[in-house]
């Protein structure tokens, strides 16, 4: 229908091709238009033919409109099984060898046809977006928006490649075998292939299976085809990295690698569950807890590592989803780090076990940062438990695309520097849709001066004005490099 070759979706009901659901979403159309009763003229009896369930014939994950969901299970026959046999057969002929070559040639043009002129000379789109697998755009928004974070990704990059397949299962399609498979993997070497196979150019997608098995062997929590939360796998990806980086991984010890990379010094790392990592080191700060007794004034303090803060959205900010009902103050980003680090009185449920007093008490808590990180992980919390139901708060936050000011946050600001408490956005990821278990995740992120939207498989150039407009979910701050000359005299 709109002529695009982007994730073709094939109908198991009567094999016509459609673009996928985010897209311009025309497979989802011919299932809803095969729910118009059509009369039968031998019968003339009404009748509806279901075209519910489709195959997205880049990954081969199937999937049904109805349930809304992807199908993991087959029919008695294994008619799935037999189709997607039959498409991978296709896809290695020659016949569709040479249509891919024509295609080829119409990409090639395409991409022509977008060349930019940056500081006079005249560059290409070189991203690569990442094929959706059934339901993993919540892993593809994380791995983009890290990709992007230069010091983290080249880190990676720059380690040496160790092969964890020999013989005759090299090169084998694990797509079948996610649930079997030996326990040889590592978690590390696979976030370095994928972070390889981004910003090359050489491709318009790639398929990052061999890393999302990986995930289904050591992460329980992210088996099957159902959506994730960002934030969550984001939090599970970087704490695995960082344990496998501590314990050395496939012969490379974890000094080694530390000591190769310059940029870790011993000032730069931050603790956190061991000995420190370019995790830790690139998103590690500190916060101060400071709770006090309202009774007999005692001071208790605490110090806590993190990698990313949570911040609540104010609840007088929380009714606000449409432009209509957002007439008054517009919150902001400021609003939510205020909110997370002012002094706040405890209910009667987290009562302070004083030590003083010896029972527990009314007590006031505030956080400070005793340490900043190099990149600043600001989570909104936009899902939240009321009664049963986890709903999503879908008010827009503003939020600054550079010079964001953390010193007033800081526990001693007169130890910093000019700028080294300001930071610039590199990255942004967004929610699309109402709940934590349904909708869909992209991000934004910005390469060379340029920012993109990575939407799966599809990667867009886009402009600050667009990206300031999201609602962000998940917000990546890179430290401000001091210039040179700008200390003191």
């Amino acid at each position: 229908v709109c002529r695009s070759n982007k994730s073709p979706w094939v109908c198991l009901t009567c094999s016509s091709v459609h673009c996928g659901r985010y897209v311009n979403g025309h497979a989802k159309k011919h299932y809803e238009d095969a729910q118009i009763p059509v009369t039968n003229k031998k019968t003339e009896k009404q009748e509806k033919i279901q075209h519910t369930v489709c195959m997205d014939c880049s990954s081969y994950s199937t999937y049904c409109y109805r349930c809304d969901d992807f199908v993991v299970n087959d029919t008695k026959l294994g008619l799935v099984q037999k189709v997607r046999e039959h498409l991978q057969n296709l896809e290695n002929s020659a016949f569709t060898s040479d249509r891919h070559r024509k295609r080829k040639l119409l990409e090639n043009s395409s991409l022509n046809s977008k060349l930019l002129k940056v500081n006079g000379s005249t560059t290409a789109l070189c991203a690569t977006g990442l094929r959706n697998l059934g339901n993993t755009c919540f892993m593809n928004a994380i791995l983009q928006s890290l990709s992007n974070i230069q010091q983290f990704c080249c880190y990676f990059k720059e380690l040496p490649a160790v092969e964890l397949r020999n013989g005759k299962t090299a090169g084998r399609r694990t797509y079948h075998t996610r649930s079997q498979g030996d326990n040889n993997v590592s978690l590390v070497e696979e976030f370095r292939k994928t972070l390889c196979a981004l910003w090359q150019g050489s491709q318009t997608a790639f398929s990052p299976e061999s890393l999302f098995y990986v995930v289904w062997k050591i992460m329980p929590n992210f088996r099957g085809y159902q959506q994730q939360d960002a934030h969550e796998f984001m939090r599970y990806l970087l704490d695995h990295l960082h344990l496998e980086l501590q314990g050395g991984f496939n012969g490379v010890s974890r000094s080694v690698i530390l000591q190769e990379n310059s940029n870790l010094s011993a000032s730069n790392k931050c603790c956190i569950n061991g000995a420190s990592t370019v995790v830790t080191a690139i998103f590690g700060g500190i916060l101060q807890n400071e709770v006090n007794c309202l009774i007999c004034g005692t001071e208790s303090r605490k110090f806590d590592p993190f990698l990313d803060l949570s911040l609540d959205i104010p609840s007088q900010f929380r009714n606000k989803r449409t432009k209509s009902q957002e007439s008054g103050p517009m919150c902001t980003l400021r609003d939510c780090l205020r909110s997370f680090t002012d002094l706040e009185e405890l209910d009667e449920t987290e009562l302070y076990m004083c030590h003083k007093c010896k029972k527990k008490q009314k007590s006031t808590k505030k956080f400070w940062i005793q340490k900043l990180p190099k990149v600043l992980c600001l989570h909104l919390k936009r899902f939240h438990w009321t009664a049963y139901l986890r709903n999503k708060v879908d008010t827009y936050v503003e939020f600054p695309l550079r010079g964001l000011d953390m010193k007033c946050y800081l526990l001693e600001p007169e130890n910093s520097g000019p700028e080294s408490c300001l930071y610039d956005l590199v990255a942004v990821v967004v929610h699309h849709g109402s709940g934590v278990g349904s909708g869909h995740y992209t991000a934004y992120a910005a390469h060379e001066g340029r920012w993109f939207h990575f939407n799966d498989s599809t990667v867009t150039l886009t402009d600050e004005e667009t990206v300031g407009k999201a609602k962000a979910y998940i917000l990546f701050y890179v430290e401000r490099q001091a210039k040179p000359g700008a200390e003191k005299l």
